[in-house]
């Protein structure tokens, strides 16, 4: 179908990215059908179930049953899953589907999704997000590659989305990304660990200080209450993404020892915010404190109990 106004659009993945695509392709009035794991736990469904029907969005069954509807298919799921899903998808894909893979997977790992759509029938096309999707929304920063991308970038535009095609070679895009997150999950897992530990010795004031002075064109205070509400919200999923960080770096032939602890720095907050130690998750107050004291506080009275 080449107007893209007139697709079915399928989402993989219905959390806060699958929410946020659906909700403003939903405005648009385009008809838009999810499937998320999730949606097979009474304990997880009850939101999403609740979610699709103010917003009319359908729910697919399985996979499969999401890509049988769909003309062009956008998987936004954890690092860790981006192949499963493309393999996932494959018994129900569309002849000449686009399937646009969001996921924060290395060059590798979106070479063999690749792989799968393509012997499936489907036009696979990966997709980097070069920064933090809820400030822009549908609107951020996309990068776009592979031989199919070409013909994607202007259908996807015309649909809301901000693309650009970085190269028609596989893994291009993906590899712009995963550079990028050496740098950027690595400094939310330096802040925490910096400034929390400077919280302990009395001393947060004095860097933040000379933070200020190195960098003046950064806000630190507001840039580490910023930091610390993402990685408590979303550690698990960031420290999957760091963990295909490291193998890119692997690939490049390098040891990643910067993205390897970053993981773990990001999997460990993760972890005790599943211990509840952020508060209930699910509530508004959860992950969203103002000030970053707070929670190194929390992190700091638990390691001290331990």
């Amino acid at each position: 179908m080449d107007d893209p106004k007139h697709w079915h659009i399928g989402l993989v993945g219905y959390g806060e990215v699958g929410r946020i695509l659906a909700e403003d392709l939903r405005k648009q009035g385009l008809a838009v059908s999810a499937y998320d794991l999730k949606l097979d736990a009474p304990a997880t469904a009850e939101a999403l179930v609740a979610h699709a029907r103010i917003h009319g969005v359908g729910l697919a069954t399985s996979h499969a049953d999401l890509a049988s509807r769909a003309d062009f298919i956008v998987s936004a799921v954890t690092a860790s899953q981006a192949v499963p899903v493309a393999q996932a998808c494959v018994a129900g894909i569309r002849a000449g589907a686009f399937f646009l893979d969001f996921n924060s997977a290395s060059p590798g790992a979106k070479q063999r999704a690749a792989e799968l759509i393509g012997a499936a029938g489907g036009r696979y096309v990966e997709g980097a997000v070069m920064t933090s999707i809820p400030p822009y929304r549908i609107r951020v920063p996309l990068l776009l590659g592979g031989p199919d991308a070409c013909a994607l970038e202007p259908l996807v535009n015309a649909l809301g989305f901000d693309a650009k095609v970085s190269s028609e070679e596989l893994g291009v895009a993906s590899a712009t990304k995963m550079c990028r997150s050496v740098m950027i999950k690595g400094l939310e897992a330096m802040i925490i660990e910096s400034f929390t530990s400077a919280r302990h010795y009395g001393v947060e004031d004095a860097v933040i200080a000379s933070l200020q002075e190195t960098f003046p064109g950064i806000d630190w205070e507001k840039q580490a209450a910023y930091f610390f509400q993402r990685v408590i919200e979303h550690g698990r999923r960031r420290s999957e993404e760091v963990r295909e960080v490291a193998e890119t770096v692997r690939d490049a032939g390098l040891t990643p020892w910067s993205a390897a602890g970053t993981a773990e720095r990001q999997a460990w907050v993760a972890d005790l915010a599943d211990q509840g130690l952020f508060g209930p998750k699910g509530t508004k107050e959860f992950a969203r404190s103002p000030d970053w004291r707070t929670e190194a506080d929390r992190i700091l009275a638990h390691v001290k109990k331990d």
